[in-house]
């Protein structure tokens, strides 16, 4: 079996302990992974704690920074392929959407290559003659990342990037399932030529999680995964008061008005549950679709989701891969089970296929008369549509909102009117409007409730890295007052 080694200090280690990785495809282990261990975590972020001190990267400007962004960026680029390979054996990710996903996360380094030294400070109009008053943005330290195992080279790349540029020291916990991409990843960033130190990059379980999210060195915690997870690193933070960015995933609503265009919207859904077998954050997982277009709409998304094609993710004809892990898939089919018990109606799908690798079909469960059906409220992680149907915009924005979770939406309408309406009223960090899983460096990403908090793009997640550091410098030349009597 292929092994892969963590990345600590500019070092490559296999550690003391290790375990297998599985090909969802086929169910069999193909690599071996090390399993970092609470010591390795502590060697990690002490690591990144004297580098962060350390002349050869504090010492840098701003502009050196961003060119080693600009050179990570390059290698990213040129070793697209291969990464995406890797991502597709490990996770069960189809070819198609490794490939074109990877090739753009060398624009989100490149972005913030360019953005390192924009990152500003500003000047006070204090209130005080005789005084210069400004503020400073620093770095806020050494950063934990962790990353799950679902497009995590564009989700390392979106917590990496901006600490980075902002100057920070970073260790990066890839996903116990699936972590050989980030792995491969390393050997990138120690060919960059980062200072030892300044990226680690290990991987490994809860025990390696805890370890590093409750490190008395760690300055800022960036988690994208599930709200228990994110419970956990919160209170694990109280060790350290960590400030923390939480990208937590939803249950996002998919909303078709009766004056939309249903080819174009049909398009748009099946992209935004099925892509990726739906193991997406962002997946348009709770459609509304107004009760005029109902039928008409479904019958399209009915033959759509029957003509993808199920199968090896390393082909390009596939359009369905598997489901990352066996333990994924079989929740998946109870969620399913107990949704159908509740009452909804199957319209396609549902069926768990034969043969080895942990494959489901797309499926679309109609929950018009079933609104206590767990497929509407719990996050399933899969290739699974609920659909509901509505009357009214006030009831579509009513089933919208109707969820814990407030990560992304999209609406699709002929009317610029309603769009209005309906972005004002959407309580969703993102609003896609007759489109859907649109992302770019320059927008910022993330959500609020159980979708968390804080932003990952654009210059907000810069600044999310650093801190505020405010600067008095007295212009008088006479001698300070009685400290009894100073104003």
């Amino acid at each position: 079996m292929e092994r892969f080694a963590q990345y600590i200090d500019g070092r490559f280690e296999q550690g003391t302990r290790s375990f297998a990785s599985v090909d969802p495809a086929t169910g069999t282990a193909w690599s071996q992974m090390p399993d970092a261990t609470v010591a390795d975590v502590d060697r990690a972020v002490l690591a990144a704690h004297r580098a962060f001190h350390g002349a050869a990267w504090a010492g840098l400007t701003a502009t050196a920074r961003g060119r080693l962004l600009h050179r990570l960026a390059d290698l990213v680029a040129g070793a697209a392929q291969e990464l995406a390979a890797v991502e597709t054996r490990d996770t069960g990710k189809i070819i198609r959407e490794t490939s074109a996903q990877i090739a753009y996360v060398a624009d989100y380094y490149r972005y913030y290559a360019g953005l390192a030294d924009k990152i500003e400070g500003a000047h006070l109009p204090i209130d005080k003659p005789d005084m210069e008053v400004w503020l400073r943005r620093e770095p806020v330290g050494v950063v934990a990342a962790i990353v799950p195992w679902n497009s995590q080279l564009f989700l390392a790349a979106v917590k990496l990037g901006p600490a980075l540029a902002a100057g920070c020291t970073v260790v990066l916990k890839a996903s116990e399932d699936g972590p050989a991409p980030l792995l491969a990843f390393a050997r990138l960033v120690d060919a960059a030529g980062f200072p030892p130190g300044v990226v680690n990059i290990i991987t490994g379980g809860p025990e390696a999680g805890h370890a590093l999210t409750a490190h008395p060195k760690v300055a800022h915690i960036a988690f994208t995964g599930g709200p228990e997870t994110a419970r956990h690193i919160v209170r694990a933070s109280a060790e350290n008061l960590a400030s923390t960015s939480l990208e937590l995933g939803g249950k996002s609503p998919f909303i078709v008005f009766a004056d939309a265009d249903l080819d174009s919207a049909a398009n748009a859904q099946v992209a935004g549950i099925f892509a990726a077998t739906g193991q997406s954050c962002v997946a348009g997982s709770r459609l509304l679709v107004q009760a005029e277009v109902r039928d008409a709409f479904l019958a399209r998304l009915k033959a759509k989701a029957e003509m993808a094609v199920m199968g090896a993710p390393d082909l390009r004809t596939t359009e369905i891969g598997p489901m990352c892990t066996a333990r994924q898939r079989d929740r998946i089919v109870g969620i399913v089970e107990a949704s159908l018990a509740a009452g909804a109606r199957l319209i396609t799908g549902g069926k768990v296929p034969g043969g080895a690798g942990y494959f489901y079909p797309p499926t679309i469960l109609d929950c018009t008369d079933a609104p206590d059906a767990p497929c509407l409220t719990q996050e399933m992680f899969g290739p699974v549509l609920s659909v509901m149907t509505f009357q009214t915009e006030a009831q579509a924005l009513q089933l919208a909102n109707d969820t814990a979770y407030g990560l992304a939406s999209g609406v699709f309408t002929a009317s610029l009117t309603r769009a209005h309406r309906m972005i004002r009223g959407l309580r969703a960090g993102v609003v896609w409007v007759n489109t859907y899983r649109a992302v770019s460096p320059i927008a910022p990403f993330g959500g609020h409730g159980l979708s968390g908090h804080g932003r990952e793009g654009g210059l907000a997640a810069a600044l999310d890295y650093t801190t505020v550091k405010t600067v008095w410098l007295r212009t008088s030349d006479d001698p300070i007052p009685d400290p009894f009597i100073m104003r």
